[in-house]
């Protein structure tokens, strides 16, 4: 929908007075969107056990690599028009664009070996390269960060959201989830024997 979206209020012309600016923030936004929705999966299967969400993984980590694509290509071709020259310095002289490559190309790695054949290609190596996710998410977050002017609040939202789906990922923190889910179930389990002997 954000692609639908774009492509329509750019035949519309509704795209404000900077066309090009405004859909290369739109497409790196909604790269960023999928790229968080990706990574809200497993926590909302490991907390509430919501194991709908790990089928969408991959489309949606797939969504964000064609979004950062798209804002990629906006950026290299469209805005620099392959000026060479001009990316090189925009590389070296805007930090924001570094991290931003690093992240696309993380994105683009963990794409191309998302298919069943490079899983079993890789075998265990294949789970660690795509732990390579955490860090593309961190990049993005950063990247919106610095990119943006100060005093917008914001992309820092976004990089909290982000730290705080890692940090749920931590063995300490799992543990104390699992700990509070059997309490919570003995304590469950309590409360329906009392009820059935009273």
């Amino acid at each position: 929908m954000p692609l639908v979206l774009l492509i329509a209020d750019a035949l519309l012309g509704q795209l404000g007075a900077e066309p090009i600016r405004a859909a290369i923030l739109r497409t790196g936004k909604a790269a960023l969107v999928q790229l968080v929705l990706s990574l809200a999966c497993t926590p909302l299967n490991t907390l509430f056990g919501f194991k709908a969400a790990l089928k969408v993984r991959r489309a949606l980590g797939l969504y964000a690599f064609m979004y950062a694509a798209i804002h990629f290509y906006l950026f290299v071709a469209v805005d620099y028009g392959f000026n060479w020259t001009l990316l090189k310095d925009a590389l070296l002289s805007k930090r924001y664009t570094l991290v931003g490559m690093g992240a696309g190309t993380i994105l683009l790695v963990l794409a191309v070996t998302s298919f069943k054949y490079w899983k079993i290609r890789l075998g265990k190596g294949w789970k660690r390269l795509h732990r390579l996710v955490y860090l593309a998410a961190l990049l993005a977050g950063v990247h919106f960060v610095w990119l943006v002017k100060q005093g917008v609040a914001e992309p820092y939202y976004w990089l909290a959201g982000i730290s705080l789906l890692l940090l749920v990922r931590l063995p300490m923190v799992k543990r104390l989830v699992k700990r509070g889910k059997s309490r919570e179930k003995r304590l469950s389990t309590n409360f329906a024997d009392k009820q059935t002997y009273h």
